[in-house]
Formats: structure tokens, sequence, C-alpha cells
């Protein structure tokens, strides 16, 4: 299982990085741009020849994450948003016969919280939420050390769910920072590292959003631990006071002193969380 060498990809907006794993180590990594408004065919090619570099006889599977929704079991992707010809593509089936082994699709955020489960915070534990905390909210699920997509790959979109006037999303991803105070979080977190007092209270303020949305993960999932990744976790320090004081109003004190909530630190988890579909397909 975890001693057979895979190859992990993650296909962004802009790049593909893909990546061997032998005996649990990342052995052998490649980033290229891709053609973002070319053809379905050439952005497929660009993803081919970065797998290629790095696939050697060994490999016996290929795990590939993507920033869309994917139909699990056929591995068609759907409706990629930065990529406008990747509307409803075959990806399982063209990269089986491209390179003759087993090959998983999923999404992004699954492909997170398998990293974290595998190679990051999460490893120990049986019972994980992993949130990407970036322009958008997404969430990836492990019960019982098993990856749950739910019956179209949809489980875990805690980001979609209608709150006050907009969206979780809306409070609880960079798009807080934006419609709150014209700026993006990166350029926020750069201010607070210089002490700026409007700054920090930004942050401030945003741990308090998203504290709302840990609990709506808390009372469906009961995890053992919480991980956040994605840009705005970079921040954690500004924010973490505030998110732990707004978890305060959940209704089971006892049972959250026992969650574990930290940040990402693992580099490279996209990647490594793609090989870890291999794994979690082999459990």
């Amino acid at each position: 299982m975890k001693t057979q060498t895979v190859v992990g990809v993650d296909l962004g907006g802009t790049n593909v990085r893909a990546g061997k794993i032998v005996a649990h180590q990342l052995a052998a990594y490649r980033s290229r741009r891709i053609s973002a408004q070319g053809s379905q065919d050439q952005v497929l090619q660009e993803v081919r020849s970065t797998i290629a570099a790095v696939l050697d006889r060994r490999v016996s599977a290929i795990g590939i994450g993507v920033p869309s929704l994917v139909d699990v079991d056929e591995g068609i992707v759907h409706t990629v948003g930065n990529i406008p010809s990747w509307k409803k593509v075959p990806l399982k089936k063209f990269l089986e016969q491209s390179f003759s082994v087993p090959v998983h699709v999923n999404n992004d955020a699954n492909c997170f919280a398998l990293g974290e489960l595998y190679f990051g915070a999460g490893r120990g534990y049986r019972h994980l939420v992993g949130m990407i905390l970036g322009t958008g909210l997404g969430a990836g699920i492990i019960i019982d050390g098993k990856l749950y997509c739910g019956r179209s790959c949809g489980a875990g979109e805690i980001g979609k769910i209608a709150w006050r006037e907009h969206t979780v999303e809306y409070y609880a991803s960079g798009q807080f920072f934006r419609e709150q105070y014209g700026m993006d979080g990166a350029r926020l977190c750069q201010q607070a590292r210089q002490g700026d007092a409007p700054a920090l209270e930004s942050f401030a303020a945003y741990g308090d959003q998203l504290g709302q949305a840990l609990m709506i993960a808390l009372y469906a999932y009961d995890p053992e631990i919480i991980v956040l990744g994605g840009s705005v976790s970079k921040a954690w320090r500004f924010f973490e006071k505030s998110l732990r004081r707004s978890l305060g109003s959940f209704v089971y004190p006892h049972a959250l002193k026992r969650v574990v909530i930290r940040p990402a630190r693992t580099p490279k988890i996209s990647v490594l969380g793609a090989a870890a579909l291999c794994y979690d397909a082999a459990e």
C-alpha cells in the first residue's frame, strides 16, 4: 500500500505539477505552465508530458487532483473554471490509455484532506476535515480513515451553504477581505506582519467568521482534527486567537477540547494528496 511507487498530479488553473512518491517520500518532481486558454487536447497533452517526466516502470498507479467536481467512478472531470475548454473530460480513460496503470481522479480539496492524512498534520488520526481557504472555501472529509466524497463528489462543500446575506464562503475565505476591506488577503497579511493595526483588526474579524464555518464542520462531521490550508492559512497567527474565541459558542465544550485545529505546513501537499488517492483506493 504505502510502499508502492505512485505518481501524484495537481492540475491548477495555470500550472500542472507531478511528483513520484517512493516509499512515502517525494523522489521526483516536475512543474510547468499549462495553456489554460488552449484546447482540451492541448491541455491533456501537457498533463501527459508532465507525468511522463517523473514516471518509470515501478509506478503502479497515478492520482490526480483537479479544481472541479468529478465523476469519481468514471474519472470524468466537469467544468474546470480556469480552463474553459474542459467541460466534460474523460481524464481517467485518457491517462490509463497513455500509461497503462490505474488512475484515480478527484477534486483538489479532497486531495488536500488525504494529503494531510497520509503526509501532514493528520497522520495518526482517523477522522479529519481539511479546509482550503483561498479565493473560495473547499473542504475534504475523512471518515474512519477513508475519503468520503458523497454521491457526486460534493461532500464537504461547506462554503456553498447559504449564511446571512450570502454564503459561508463569502465570509470565511479570501472573499471576506476583498468584500469588507477592498484589499486582498496577501496584502493585508504583509501589513499585519509590519504591525499595522487596521490589518490586524481585519484578521481578528476574519477569525470570528471562520469560527462559524468550523462549527458547521464540527457539528456535521465530529472530526478529531481540522487542518487549514490555502493562501489565507498562512496568516494563521493573526486570526488564531479570534477563531478560538469564536468557537467558544460551540454547544459541546467537552468535545471541542478534544479537537485539534492547525494550519497545514507540509510542502507540495497538493501533489502528495493526489498521490494519496492511490493509497485510499488500496485500503
